[in-house]
């Protein structure tokens, strides 16, 4: 049976048993939604500078933001035969913008990087939080995946 592929590509400094929470969050995520495997995609930590880029290019707002996440839609070509039937797309956190979040709710760096990835991969698959019933809907999913990881975290706006 094929796992999840769950790219993460740093392009900061991160303790690695912070970095490792990330694509155990994602992959915990991707079971919780019932995703079958094959399934991957792609996760960058940086900073606030590229977020920001980010957000103005693809968002339209000239400001950092924490997660930004960029469904694929569709499978790529040649991703089946490469054994990745789904590419669910990439998200981008900004580590400087989790650690200014985490102090100021008092829990650590992973935690708050686990929640922007649940966060992320939850957007990925197409949940919403425009809306009353959508926010529920996800704010509910987020708090289901963070409980199986152990992280005890309260979920405001």
């Amino acid at each position: 049976m094929t796992d999840y592929e769950i790219e993460v590509q740093p392009d900061i400094e991160l303790q690695p048993d912070v970095a490792d929470t990330v694509p155990v969050a994602a992959k915990m995520t991707l079971m919780h939604q019932g995703v079958s495997p094959p399934a991957s995609l792609t996760i960058l930590l940086t900073g606030d500078a590229a977020l920001q880029q980010l957000n103005r290019d693809f968002m339209g707002y000239d400001i950092p933001t924490d997660v930004l996440s960029f469904p694929a839609g569709e499978t790529m070509p040649g991703m089946a035969e490469a054994g990745m039937d789904t590419y669910l797309g990439d998200l981008a956190i900004s580590v400087a913008r989790a650690e200014e979040q985490a102090a100021a709710a008092g829990h650590s760096l992973a935690d708050e990087l686990q929640l922007l990835t649940v966060h992320g991969v939850l957007h990925l698959l197409g949940h919403d939080h425009a809306g009353a019933e959508e926010k529920a809907a996800m704010w509910a999913a987020q708090a289901a995946v963070l409980r199986q990881l152990n992280v005890e975290i309260v979920i405001g706006e």
